[in-house]
């Protein structure tokens, strides 16, 4: 490689192709390729680093606390999880619909690893994604009045094609906070998917949210477009913590108004 080639791909930030050079150009003597295939070789191969390098930074982006794959999901462990369905919420049509997915259950049952595999399947196919625990994001809500930043927070939240809320459940909400997040989801009812893990049945959440004719208004847009899965499996995370990196669940759905997807489960 001359010195002038070098620079330029230094200066035009083609870093893969700068490492593999070489040993591509000894291949392309060896192969007696022609110069199109070798140049393509180049660029398919800078083409793929950059798709790798985008992927990460979405992911730090999403904030994923472990990188779960619904793929190594152990369902002969776990064989009241409908295989079928998981692959069907795996191909992400429930993003395209604008749909939500509700995971109902007790702590240590799976929800969230179900969560953040769907999570980083959407984030693999170039959706903008956010993982957010439930009090942080509670927090964060509170904390947008007091620099009166809560329009900005609500925007950056609402545009996300897939947002994540984490363990919602008996927390020690101000009604400023149920507010925000009342808004919150209006912003994003029929235009993004949101994804909820939580281990309270919908008639508990007026016990935390407060105000039950808007949590009533909130459940009734949210089942609008929703799929609700409730996990009673007992808690890998106390038997299995050492042989298992998954925490699996066993879920069931209920019947949903239209748009919805309605399963029986056993």
């Amino acid at each position: 490689m001359t010195e002038e080639l070098e620079q330029l791909l230094k200066n035009l930030k083609l870093r893969r192709m700068l490492e593999i050079y070489d040993e591509q150009l000894r291949a392309a003597d060896k192969d007696d390729i022609s110069y199109s295939e070798f140049v393509t070789r180049l660029v398919r191969a800078q083409f793929q680093a950059r798709q790798e390098g985008a992927l990460e930074w979405r992911i730090r982006r999403a904030n994923l606390p472990e990188r779960w794959s619904l793929e190594t999901f152990p369902y002969a462990r776990q064989p009241g999880v409908n295989r079928k369905q998981i692959r069907g919420f795996a191909e992400l049509e429930f993003i395209a619909k604008a749909e939500n997915i509700v995971l109902v259950g007790d702590t240590g049952r799976g929800k969230t690893g179900l969560g953040c595999g769907l999570l980083l399947k959407a984030l693999e196919n170039g959706y903008r994604c956010q993982f957010v625990k439930a009090q942080e994001l509670f927090d964060e809500m509170y904390a947008s009045l007091a620099d009166r930043s809560t329009r900005q927070f609500l925007k950056r939240l609402a545009r996300l094609d897939v947002l994540l809320i984490d363990e919602l459940g008996y927390l020690n909400l101000k009604p400023e906070q149920s507010n925000i997040f009342f808004k919150l989801m209006e912003e994003r009812y029929r235009q993004h998917s949101t994804i909820i893990t939580t281990n309270l049945v919908y008639d508990e959440w007026p016990n935390f949210l407060g105000s039950r004719p808007m949590v009533e208004a909130l459940l009734s847009r949210l089942r609008h477009f929703s799929v609700s899965k409730s996990t009673f499996a007992r808690s890998w995370r106390r038997t299995e913590k050492r042989r298992v990196r998954w925490e699996p669940s066993v879920v069931r759905t209920g019947c949903w108004p239209r748009n919805s997807t309605n399963v029986a489960w056993p």
